[in-house]
């Protein structure tokens, strides 16, 4: 499988509205041969919901707005020090099913976090990576005729606390975890740096099927 994209690393916390149309843009207008993108970033405190996010799951939001947003899932917490990993990908181009495209996003993940010495994985009925069932990345997609945009956000060195005041992923009690808890000096940078080669490699491997049964939309 021919993997070829550009790398996109934002400077300085930004605003969810403005990344959020600039997706959507360039998904919409993209072409056969448009480059596949990688967008690293990391976002203003904001609790975005997903299509089917319910209110319920909004605790308490208090002043951090909340955006409503075309992913799949329910509601989640972005803020600084949390790395936001946007895939802009052709999958008819890649020839990858949704779930494979989600498996390899998810094992890219695993993959980094392993190489700081962190064992993580997935739950196949709930998306995303997690640490000792505490989840450190959650997953939201949107496919649009094939073209993947939205993606990943992997908690780094944050203020998990915003992640109290709502039902995380729509689950409640879920533990929210973060890479600085098992390498206090890491930085959101150095993820950035580390992980597009990472990703690359990922898409050169075999897709692991998944052992304990299907997971769901994401």
């Amino acid at each position: 499988m021919k993997v070829d994209f550009q790398v996109k690393r934002f400077k300085d916390p930004q605003a969810y509205e403005n990344i959020y149309a600039l997706m959507r843009q360039f998904t919409l207008n993209r072409q056969a041969d448009t480059q596949d993108e990688l967008w690293l970033l990391e976002h203003q405190p904001v609790f975005t919901q997903g299509q089917a996010g319910k209110a319920e799951h909004l605790l308490n939001p208090g002043v951090i707005p909340v955006i409503q947003s075309d992913r799949g899932g329910q509601v989640t917490y972005h803020g600084p020090g949390q790395l936001m990993i946007y895939a802009l990908f052709d999958l008819k181009r890649l020839q990858l099913g949704i779930k494979d495209f989600v498996q390899k996003l998810e094992q890219s993940v695993i993959t980094l976090l392993k190489s700081y010495g962190i064992e993580a994985h997935t739950q196949c009925k709930a998306p995303g990576v997690y640490v000792d069932n505490a989840k450190i990345c959650s997953l939201g997609l949107r496919i649009r005729h094939y073209r993947a945009y939205h993606g990943m956000s992997l908690n780094v060195k944050m203020d998990l606390s915003p992640f109290s005041r709502i039902n995380p992923c729509g689950f409640k009690q879920l533990t929210m975890t973060q890479i600085s808890e098992h390498v206090p000096d890491i930085s959101v940078e150095k993820v950035a740096k580390d992980y597009p080669s990472i990703l690359m490699q990922q898409f050169s491997e075999e897709v692991i099927p998944c052992l304990f049964g299907e997971s769901h939309d994401r």
